[in-house]
């Protein structure tokens, strides 16, 4: 009985291992081109010139839009020129008319015992075109940096001398030698300055 459940178990087992090695190929479908080459010469011939029109017209259309990029580069390139151009001739026009304040000053001429009146009077003039020069110069974008009592900053101080101070705290800008000036946001020149050293 025990026999016969045993060689029931191992056929079962060598049917199953031949199932298992059976192996199923699966079906391949083979696409065919949606188009074929035709055979007839005329017809290749046709098609070799309507491909030929084809690229023929994006050669030109390639040539038409890099001629457009070039012009556009040119105009660009010009624009600039003529911005730049107009920039400095307004800037000459404002700068112009404190040439003439000074002129009309250098031009005036002490008269016999009014010494005193002429010097007050010639100072006035000159900071008048002193603020003048300011105002225009300021419209570009200029403007003076601050220095004294401003702790040292190497972007915008230049230190050319330090000197023991019980007046201002360590490494603080204590006297401005010559004034620095910014054009917008960069430095065009630091200030050169005297720096504050703790005793």
């Amino acid at each position: 009985m025990v026999s016969n459940e045993k060689e029931q178990a191992v056929e079962t087992l060598e049917e199953g291992t031949e199932e298992e090695q059976e192996f199923v190929e699966p079906e391949v479908e083979v696409l065919e081109p949606d188009e074929q080459i035709p055979d007839d010469p005329k017809v290749l011939l046709e098609q070799l010139q309507e491909q030929t029109a084809k690229a023929k017209d994006y050669y030109e259309k390639l040539l038409r839009m890099q001629a457009d990029f070039e012009n556009f580069r040119r105009r660009s390139r010009q624009e600039k020129d003529d911005l730049a151009r107009y920039v400095t001739e307004q800037l000459m026009v404002n700068l112009l008319q404190i040439v003439d304040n000074f002129e009309r000053a250098l031009c005036m001429e002490v008269k016999e015992g009014n010494q005193e009146a002429f010097q007050e009077s010639f100072k006035e003039g000159m900071k008048m075109v002193y603020r003048q020069l300011n105002e225009v110069l300021g419209r570009e974008g200029l403007c003076p940096i601050s220095a004294v009592g401003e702790q040292f900053d190497p972007n915008k101080h230049e230190a050319v001398m330090q000197e023991e101070s019980t007046d201002f705290p360590d490494n603080t800008v204590m006297m401005e030698l010559r004034r620095g000036y910014m054009l917008k946001d960069k430095v065009i020149r630091p200030a050169m300055v005297k720096v504050a050293k703790s005793v």
